[in-house]
């Protein structure tokens, strides 16, 4: 029978319920189910990750690997919990605490980028598990010495979280888009022809802004503009504070 969530996310703390003696040793652990399901997530996409074919990929039954990570659900979250914990935690060099955020936002960018899959799990239990919990421990100090309330300091970090999963979901590959700076550095004469006069604003604002992107969207530059403003939004709350 597999372990409960909680315990399954906390297998390796020594208050951690164990199995049972009894019976021949497991062909496998949690961890190498874990650790193997991220792999296969990472080359292949969450979809392909089946109890079916992860315990395939394991050489062991169905059945038994349920008793390692519980239902496949469960695998999601401690998937996630795992790769949280893999993110590196870097200490803060510097004593400017928009330095530090920004730290923290490049780095959840960086995990993104590392597991698109991240994307596809939107289950809050992994908030429970140790490896994401030791991320936000760290990414809570971030905010030292700004004077926010605990409450505020939990907030701000929602909403650098947040704006940073949107923006690593506008830059997720798609193998069926076009480039556009490619498609932009072909058509836009013709699109502003197709225009006219019709869209006056439009047509001034995009042409400009494609003009300097030399594409229609840049995910690097909404990143840059966004994470400004985004911090510019937690300055003020600091400045109340």
């Amino acid at each position: 029978m597999a372990r409960d969530l909680i315990d399954l996310l906390w297998r390796d703390h020594p208050d951690a319920p164990r199995g049972g003696t009894r019976g021949p040793q497991a062909k496998i652990t949690t961890a190498q189910a874990v650790s193997t399901a991220i792999d296969l997530s990472d080359s292949e996409g969450l979809d392909a990750v089946t109890v079916r074919r992860l315990a395939a990929d394991l050489g062991v039954s169905g059945m038994a690997l349920y008793t390692h990570v519980g239902s496949r659900d469960d695998l999601l979250v401690l998937m996630v919990d795992a790769a949280r914990a893999g993110r590196p935690r870097a200490s803060y060099p510097s004593e400017d605490w928009r330095a530090r955020v920004r730290q923290v936002a490049e780095a959840d960018l960086a995990l993104y980028t590392a597991h698109w899959w991240l994307l596809d799990v939107n289950d809050q239990r992994a908030s429970l598990g140790p490896g994401t919990i030791a991320a936000y421990d760290h990414d809570l100090h971030a905010f030292d010495h700004t004077g926010l309330t605990d409450l505020d300091r939990d907030a701000a970090l929602t909403f650098v979280a947040d704006f940073t999963r949107a923006s690593a979901q506008a830059r997720r590959p798609d193998p069926r888009a076009a480039d556009m700076a490619e498609v932009w550095s072909a058509w836009h004469r013709r699109l502003a022809g197709y225009i006219g006069d019709e869209f006056p604003l439009a047509r001034r604002v995009g042409g400009a802004a494609g003009a300097a992107l030399n594409t229609s969207y840049s995910p690097q530059s909404a990143w840059k503009f966004g994470l400004d403003r985004v911090l510019d939004a937690v300055q003020s709350l600091i400045d109340r504070a």
